[in-house]
């Protein structure tokens, strides 16, 4: 699989990742989720389940993994199945800290995570994660920094991701929401020891929710590496919602709607890789056929984009299955 350098961080990472969000814990707001993980919901059967996704794509040449705290036991998963040693070639591992998962391994819970940026949470989070994923840790994120939450005013956190990066981690931090552009432009401000502080930046982007892209394009020109994640929309970019898939289709034939929107977003000149969030291995290999389609058919694909405001609310709505 074709890698590229992220960013300035000196870490190369293959332009396809996988993240665990639907891997790790037995609810998640996909759409269809459900019936993904049928059967298999307990924590071992969980566990031995995303094992064989892991697996499955190693052997299709991904070497970048992403996890968080907040994906129930997903970093556990993933450290055991490092530790068993089953990545015989050098990968990259990114995880991210600011939410805590609480629902207990139930999916009918009330709530299923809660965000959490103070110090004190940093400094639990990064020792359990440092616990799960021992030295294959590389580069550790704020979970969705948003403006509101004050994270990137907070002096003392800023301080202590200085130190973590300047032991050696490379530190960055995902958003989520409407104000996705504000964030990105207030991170890539933050300096510390006459650098910037933040290496890398993990975004949503995709064809119904592209309006980072200007603030994810100035901060790849700064050297920050980007990676983008839900670019299947949680679904919605997939068989699932056949009225946006018939016309994916239809727009580039020959391949799946899923396919289409990760080509889509490869085919963005800044962007150095996407997360897919594959929740088996069917789901894998047909999001890696993006790999397949030039990326002058994709580019600027027209007619897809909605309002920020009314992407997010409904993602807002979607059940935890």
């Amino acid at each position: 699989m074709i890698t590229k350098e992220l960013g300035d961080t000196g870490l190369v990472v293959t332009r396809v990742g996988l993240g665990l969000a639907a891997l790790g814990r037995p609810g998640y707001i996909n759409i269809g989720h459900d019936s993904d993980l049928a059967g298999r919901r307990s924590k071992a059967g969980l566990e031995e389940h995303s094992h064989s996704v892991l697996s499955a794509a190693y052997a299709a040449g991904i070497r970048y993994f992403d996890v968080a705290r907040s994906y129930g036991n997903g970093e556990a998963f993933l450290g055991r199945w490092l530790l068993d040693g089953n990545a015989a070639e050098p990968v990259v591992v990114s995880s991210k800290w600011g939410y805590r998962y609480v629902a207990d391994w139930r999916i009918d819970a009330e709530v299923h995570e809660i965000k959490d940026h103070t110090l004190d949470n940093l400094e639990r989070q990064i020792e359990e994660s440092r616990e799960n994923l021992g030295p294959y840790l590389a580069v550790y994120q704020i979970h969705s920094a948003t403006l509101d939450s004050g994270v990137l005013d907070d002096a003392a956190v800023l301080n202590r991701l200085t130190e973590l990066r300047n032991a050696g981690l490379t530190v960055g931090l995902s958003t989520s929401g409407p104000q996705q552009a504000a964030a990105i432009r207030k991170a890539m401000a933050i300096e510390r020891d006459g650098s910037l502080l933040f290496g890398t930046v993990q975004s949503t982007w995709n064809l119904l929710e592209p309006s980072a892209g200007s603030a994810l394009a100035d901060a790849h020109a700064a050297g920050l590496g980007v990676l983008i994640k839900e670019s299947v929309a949680n679904g919605r970019l997939t068989a699932r919602e056949p009225a946006t898939s018939s016309r994916l289709v239809n727009a580039v034939p020959g391949f799946s709607a899923d396919a289409i929107a990760v080509a889509a977003v490869l085919a963005q000149p800044w962007v150095d890789g996407v997360i897919i969030g594959a929740s088996t291995k069917e789901q894998l290999h047909s999001n890696l056929r993006a790999l397949e389609i030039d990326a002058d058919q994709v580019r600027d694909l027209p007619g897809f984009a909605e309002n920020p405001d009314e992407y997010w609310a409904r993602r807002s709505r979607l059940a935890w299955t």
